[in-house]
């Protein structure tokens, strides 16, 4: 029932109109950022082909150059970037080739080129991920240590992209920072937050040969001590996943993005680059309905979150 409502509030808010007019009428001098993460080729193709009809697709560095006077914008600019560096992203290179399309990828410097895994994607994780994203750093890697997973372990497979990888696709994608591990940032000591930020750009720009000015804060998460760091190592901007649109005076340390599921449908994707629906996301929040429905979600991540920091409540949470 669920799937079918959003489905039928999908087609609704689709053929309205009312994406076509924000996109051609009211936001048509805005630029949107896109965030993807690891699309296969088939739905990254769909997704690139149905952008780059309806927008102009503009590189970030197009993006700072305007911000900084250098350069003017197109009308309906876009620019698409995706989180990470998974080693599916390579898969995506002949299609970025053979469009055209110019795209932005962020780098967990501590991951690339290793058989390293990304945490949060750890299959023998004993709690929710995003129950991890919101505890001190600290007690997220002693609970990722009781589930057998180190920062530092080497898997049979790689999850992010090689060396070999990055150096083909250079000339085709910018490659930026997203810290070394993908920690949030929020939750690090000063000492954590400086050596995530400063080590991963010096990492890629030595390591690799790339020129790193960006950075995309894993999960969006930051603090003003975070942004005062991005600076001092010399970053020329930051990526959030706030809701909105980028213009002439949004904070450059702050910029917006759309979060894209990697198998979105066409109308999804064509609603979310209006961002319409982060907006009717963050309205249907407020509902009594929907509060009653967080409310009950929240008790039940406080009671995880309990089971990280507090000893011996494990034992007791779920008896």
């Amino acid at each position: 029932m669920k799937k079918i409502l959003k489905n039928f509030f999908i087609k609704t808010i689709y053929y309205s109109g009312l994406p076509y007019f924000l996109r051609e009428h009211v936001l048509h001098k805005k630029v949107m950022i896109v965030m993807l993460h690891n699309p296969g080729p088939d739905t990254a193709e769909k997704h690139f082909k149905w952008l780059a009809q309806h927008y102009n697709i503009i590189t970030l560095d197009h993006y700072i150059d305007y911000r900084n006077g250098k350069a003017s914008l197109p009308v309906k600019p876009l620019i698409i970037t995706m989180d990470d560096g998974h080693i599916g992203n390579y898969d995506l290179l002949p299609i970025i080739k053979t469009m055209k399309i110019p795209v932005t990828i962020f780098l967990c410097s501590g991951i690339i080129n290793t058989n390293r895994h990304y945490w949060f994607k750890y299959y023998e994780l004993l709690t929710d991920s995003d129950v991890l994203k919101t505890v001190p750093n600290n007690k997220r890697l002693e609970y990722l240590a009781k589930s057998g997973f180190h920062p530092e372990k080497e898997f049979p497979a790689p999850q992010a992209l090689t060396k070999e990888q990055i150096m083909e696709m250079k000339d085709y994608v910018n490659f930026q920072s997203h810290t070394v591990s993908h920690p949030c940032l929020n939750q690090c000591t000063d000492a954590e937050s400086w050596k995530e930020v400063n080590e991963s750009k010096l990492q890629l720009e030595n390591e690799f040969n790339l020129h790193i000015n960006a950075i995309a804060y894993p999960n969006g998460d930051y603090t003003e001590r975070d942004i005062e760091y991005v600076k001092k190592a010399g970053y020329t901007c930051g990526l959030t996943v706030g809701f909105g649109y980028n213009g002439k005076n949004t904070s450059i340390y702050k910029l917006k993005r759309c979060s894209v599921n990697d198998n979105e449908s066409l109308e999804l994707l064509a609603i979310k680059a209006t961002g319409i629906w982060s907006y009717l996301f963050l309205l249907f929040n407020k509902m009594p309905l929907l509060m009653f429905y967080n409310v009950t979600f929240s008790t039940r991540k406080l009671m995880r979150i309990l089971i990280l920091i507090l000893p011996g409540v494990e034992d007791h949470a779920f008896s």
